[in-house]
């Protein structure tokens, strides 16, 4: 046995930690509770100097899971960290891995697949991934996710294997609960165990060009497949030796199952993962009564332990397979379906087997509830009849007199009745906003009632009502996830007074488009009144402009009658901030901390240490050429507004308009709730975000700090921020400087645009 010493961790830590210990190369990540801790345990570590990690952000999972796949193709070592819809957004990039003999590690913290969106634990997410070709090893405790992405990374680099693996964990249950666990105490032991790793092929060998991933023809794809298959056969006969080796190391010796009280069971429970320890105490109960029970895991699920699973049930009478999901419409979870089928194959076998479901969106499994499974397992092997051979637990039965109620009366009448009117200058072809004044403003109604449980001083809601009292008449949102998504429709509750959607932050502007062209359908076909108007309005923020991109480009490109509305807080908010493509040059947040040896956010780095500045996304709108793109502040009010109704003129009469607020988040920026107001102001002030507007390529500043006498430099605006005051220091002058530098060069180049029409 080698040296260890012990630590008090979670399992997301644990992850970070073997990491760091194996000295992976690279990490390409996206956040997604509750995944987001291994990166940000790794950025921390990273600022003190504890590993030389590359910390990659993608613009989405899709996008870490292809950073993470040409990483390992360059012939490093490679981590990745995700959850839920975060898995089934790269999903389709994970056969390609294993398709092409890529190894690297994946880290699968287990959540519910939305919708509707839940952010806790079961399998729903992880059974996705069954036929992806990769190796999957289950975690039911931090201290198997240090050792199974050690044990992991050594099955995928065997010269007769070469796959991918995927270590699964409990979301929060494993995640997030700290546990004395052990590691090595000298990394040179896990260099000994794994061997130095040697692809026989990389993509960066200029004496050995190679082709990865041709194109094939069906004669030769199945031998492809073939390949793949045998790899996992290899993957199953070297597995028991690398843990047995594992174990003579650590004393830590882990089998193909995990079993309890198994040697005489006669009625048994399957559970994965965290619930094993449960049903344990559970077995210990009905044992101490001189009930003949057992408990059966697995710590491998691909390959499938076949041999393994026909021995261990082969004597026992009646068997209950509980699953943390459903393969909807096979009236089954997958580890009953596939336990099943097993079973047929052995001729010997009498098993009774029946499925329950349980502990979805992260509902506790609590002693009590193995013991009513293991009671009626009982029964089924005494009486020798399966009663219900499928069912949930812990569902509820809702009241059946429950009458529908309308809580928002004349809703329709309270928005139309606005003061405010934009027309069109023949001649120039300017907007002309007339109307908003400050008393119009407070006396209008509010689109979105009290009772939302957002943070004290967040700017979203600020921002959201301002828009609002720029729209006239009826608004259906679309609201991307996100934090003003997540604390106004906790159910059975809305905080809306207008109709709302839901959907996934990459995909918010596609499905909005699909509603306005099928109302505008609709219209057409005399199905909806044809004079009806409603104005349409996604909702992005907290990070959604980056993983939501692409079809944001895609919706402006088809010029789709709606607005889009960006708040921008700069970082990943709703994940507890980690940084975005929009957190400010070299500021602090959870997956870039500030430390002895990091000086802040940095999106990539490159040679030099240069690293990009903040995504200037007008801009980037305003090279797709919609109608109408504008940046708004809630310290200038009444340009806000103004901006709000040209933004619904636009969408009536022109096509798609983009509005861009920047949105306080008191809780991460690290500054008092009541000052946000004027942090925004100084945002402003500082040019560090300029008011101003393009409609049809033309772009004209509509607030000038400089014309005003009130510019400060970017200092006053960091001085406000936590998360940007170490840059004030005599240390980071010259970063400070750099900061300046960039954003007087935007400021002129934008001041330059509004003199000359034409750029």
């Amino acid at each position: 046995m080698r040296e260890q010493e012990a630590v008090f961790k979670n399992g997301n830590e644990m992850a970070a930690i073997a990491a760091a210990h194996m000295d992976f190369h690279v990490m390409g990540y996206f956040p997604i509770t509750p995944s987001t801790g291994v990166s940000e345990e790794l950025s921390s570590s990273k600022a003190e100097g504890l590993h030389n990690i590359v910390l990659i952000p993608g613009d989405g999972e899709h996008g870490a899971a292809g950073i993470c796949y040409g990483a390992a193709l360059a012939g490093g070592r490679v981590i990745n960290a995700t959850s839920a819809n975060g898995l089934l957004y790269a999903l389709e990039q994970l056969p390609v891995q294993s398709g092409t003999r890529t190894p690297m590690v994946l880290n699968v913290i287990t959540r519910t697949v939305s919708g509707p969106l839940d952010i806790k634990g079961d399998h729903s997410d992880i059974m996705y991934t069954l036929n992806t070709g990769w190796i999957i090893l289950m975690a039911k405790d931090p201290q198997r996710i240090y050792d199974f992405n050690i044990v992991g990374t050594k099955i995928a680099e065997h010269e007769d294997v070469m796959l991918p693996v995927i270590v699964g964990s409990d979301g929060f249950f494993t995640s997030h609960q700290k546990r004395r666990n052990y590691v090595f105490k000298n990394r040179e032991n896990i260099k000994e165990f794994l061997g130095e790793y040697k692809p026989k092929y990389t993509a960066v060998d200029p004496e050995n060009p190679i082709t990865i991933g041709p194109y094939m023809n069906e004669p030769d794809l199945i031998n492809n497949k073939v390949q793949l298959s045998n790899a996992m056969d290899k993957a199953y006969e070297v597995l028991p030796k690398i843990l047995e080796e594992y174990g003579r190391l650590t004393g830590r010796y882990y089998n193909i199952l995990e079993t309890y009280k198994m040697e005489d069971a006669e009625a048994c429970l399957f559970v994965l993962n965290s619930s094993f320890d449960t049903a344990v105490e559970a077995v210990d109960i009905l044992r101490k009564e001189g009930k003949k029970v057992g408990i059966v895991s697995t710590n491998i699920l691909r390959p499938w332990p076949k041999k393994e699973i026909i021995e261990i049930f082969r004597n026992v009478k009646a068997l209950c397979i509980a699953d943390r999901q459903e393969s909807y419409g096979a009236k089954a979870g997958n580890m009953s379906i596939e336990i099943k089928a097993t079973l047929k194959d052995d001729p010997e076998n009498k098993t009774l087997i029946f499925n329950r479901i349980y502990g979805l969106g992260g509902k506790e499994f609590y002693v009590d509830d193995a013991l009513e499974l293991l009671k009626e397992t009982l029964k089924v092997s005494e009486s020798g009849k399966i009663i219900k051979e499928f069912d949930y637990i812990g569902a509820y039965e809702g009241n059946k007199h429950y009458e529908e109620k309308k809580y928002v009366k004349d809703v329709v009448s309270d928005f139309f009745d606005n003061k405010i009117t934009v027309e069109k200058n023949k001649e120039t072809g300017e907007l002309i906003v007339k109307g908003v004044n400050t008393r119009n403003l407070t006396e209008m109604p509010k689109r979105i009632a009290p009772g939302h449980q957002a943070c004290p001083g967040c700017g979203i809601f600020p921002n959201l009502n301002l828009l609002t009292k720029g729209l006239k008449g009826y608004v259906v949102f679309l609201f991307q996830t996100g934090c003003a998504m997540v604390v106004t429709t906790g159910y059975p509750y809305t905080a809306f007074r207008s109709t709302y959607i839901h959907n996934l932050f990459q995909n918010g502007a596609a499905t909005l488009s699909g509603v306005v062209e099928m109302f505008e359908e609709r219209k057409r076909r005399g199905e909806i009144d044809k004079n009806l108007e409603i104005n349409f309005v996604m909702v992005s923020g907290d990070g959604g402009m980056d993983i939501g991109m692409g079809p944001v480009i895609g919706t402006a490109l088809r010029n789709h009658n709606m607005i889009i509305f960006e708040y921008d807080n700069g970082g990943y908010m709703n994940t507890g901030y980690q940084l975005s493509y929009t957190t400010p040059h070299l500021a602090e947040s959870k997956t870039s901390i500030v430390g002895p040896s990091f000086a802040g956010k940095s999106t990539f780095q490159k040679k030099g240490g240069v690293s990009t500045f903040h995504k200037d996304t007008p801009m980037i709108m305003a090279g797709t050429h919609i109608p109408y793109i504008a940046t708004v502040a809630e310290s200038h009010t009444v340009d806000f507004v103004k901006k709000a109704a040209k933004a619904q003129y636009v969408a009536n009469n022109e096509g798609l308009a983009y509005v861009k607020a920047i949105s306080a988040c008191p809780l991460n920026w690290k500054s008092p709730p009541e000052e946000q107001r004027s942090v925004i102001g100084r945002a402003v002030e500082s040019c560090y975000f300029p008011l101003y507007e393009v409609y049809h390529g033309i772009t004209k500043i509509t607030y000038d700090p400089e014309k005003s006498q009130k510019k400060m430099p970017v200092s006053k605006f960091y001085d406000r921020m936590g998360v940007t005051k170490h840059l004030l220091t005599e240390e980071n002058k010259e970063e400070l400087e750099s900061i300046q530098k960039e954003i007087d060069r935007r400021w002129n180049r934008l001041k330059a645009r509004d003199e000359h029409p034409l750029l």
